[in-house]
């Protein structure tokens, strides 16, 4: 351990390093005004002025401090600098005045810090400081603004908690903690994390949000709500278990759950996978998924399907049942679904059926408004005629 003191002025400088072994630099600066009041003699008047003072509440004051700790082979892993530092007895914290300072992962800044005032402890592992901080890593712009920050260099850990809030060219996020893995450039947010980004312009929430800023992706593994804006006016809403959003590509993997809600065209979309491309303005389904649409309301479920948002049309293959709101249906093996014109056109097995009157149609191909019952089938056996069947009005009751 090695104390240094260097006088600057009519105001004395005090630099403190590599205290590792100590639980605390408040605790040395304590004992070593301690030994001083030892020695026999009083330090003249001069020297009390320019060194530190002390008054009956046990409160001690330096000036111009310089905390600096250092790894195993000397290199720099924080220096803070401040004007003046107070160290409370009772308290058994040190409070700084305009601290600033640098964090160092592997030799190198990772993180500038900053604070009006602060608290400030330390026990050469870990630096801890309290108050209205600001941490900026000069590598990428990302600005961290919280009340609380922990630095644990050993386990490349930087927490910042207590109302965070996050900015960055590309992302802003409010959450009640932050933990950041400076060296693969990860950040978790948690605590009612509500993160905007700026292309896709897009809003998420949710309980706990990883944020690969390398790769531009966002996960979220928590139940959470994608709210997708146009001209500052939300387009579509999305949700689900868990989701991954890349912001480079602007395409969001939505699965366990998920759901969509397009406004224009109004559409309900549900399945347990789907892709959403925002730039494209595609959402893609590859489980079985389920389509609603209220105005009509129709209900089409399939195996897979496909809706192209700026043409409002849905392709659905696979088991395709549409329903509409007399029960009545059509199901095929594929079905093109033109929501603007509110035609679909069926294709391969199809089937239509409708309640009053009770009625079955067989064919190869259908297409006509469901909604209305005015649907025209064609094809259907060897011949390519449609197979007609008329229920009986018991028949159908029972059915």
């Amino acid at each position: 351990m090695t104390h240094q003191f260097h006088k600057r002025g009519r105001w004395g400088k005090r630099k403190i390093q590599n205290f590792s072994s100590t639980p605390s630099f408040l605790v040395l600066l304590l004992l070593i005004f301690g030994l001083v009041a030892c020695g026999g003699k009083s330090p003249p008047a001069s020297q009390q002025n320019t060194a530190a003072s002390s008054n009956p509440d046990s409160n001690l004051t330096f000036f111009d401090v310089t905390l600096e700790q250092a790894d195993e082979v000397g290199r720099p892993i924080w220096k803070v600098r401040a004007k003046t530092a107070k160290y409370t007895k009772e308290k058994q914290i040190g409070q700084a005045e305009s601290p600033y300072g640098e964090l160092y992962q592997d030799g190198k800044i990772v993180y500038q810090i900053k604070a009006d005032v602060a608290d400030i402890e330390q026990d050469g592992k870990q630096l801890f400081l309290k108050g209205k901080i600001f941490a900026t890593d000069p590598n990428n712009g990302i600005v961290l603004e919280g009340n609380e920050l922990e630095w644990r260099p050993k386990e490349d850990l930087l927490i910042v908690r207590n109302k965070i809030n996050g900015t960055h060219k590309k992302l802003q996020a409010v959450a009640q903690e932050v933990r950041v893995k400076t060296r693969e450039q990860r950040m978790e947010f948690s605590g009612g994390v509500v993160a905007n980004s700026i292309d896709p312009q897009m809003q998420v929430r949710t309980e706990h949000l990883i944020w690969n800023i390398k790769e531009e992706k966002l996960i979220g593994d928590r139940p959470l709500e994608i709210d997708r804006y146009k001209d500052n006016k939300i387009s579509d809403r999305g949700k689900g278990n868990y989701a991954e959003v890349n912001l480079k590509t602007k395409i969001a993997t939505v699965q366990k759950n998920a759901q969509l809600e397009l406004l224009d065209p109004p559409l309900q979309i549900a399945s347990n996978s789907m892709t959403w491309n925002m730039n494209a303005e595609t959402v893609t389904t590859n489980s079985p998924t389920r389509m609603f649409q209220r105005a009509e309301n129709v209900t089409v479920t399939a195996n897979q399907g496909e809706m192209k948002i700026p043409q409002k049309t849905v392709y659905l293959k696979g088991n395709v049942n549409a329903v509409g709101q007399r029960r009545q249906s059509l199901r095929s093996n594929t079905l093109t679904w033109y929501l603007d014109n509110k035609l679909v056109e069926a294709q391969g097995n199809v089937v239509y059926r409708q309640i009053d009157p009770p009625l079955n149609f067989v064919g190869e191909t259908a297409v006509g408004n469901l909604q209305t019952e005015n649907i025209l089938v064609k094809g259907g056996s060897s011949s390519g005629r449609v197979v007609t069947e008329i229920i009986p009005q018991e028949r159908a009751k029972r059915q």
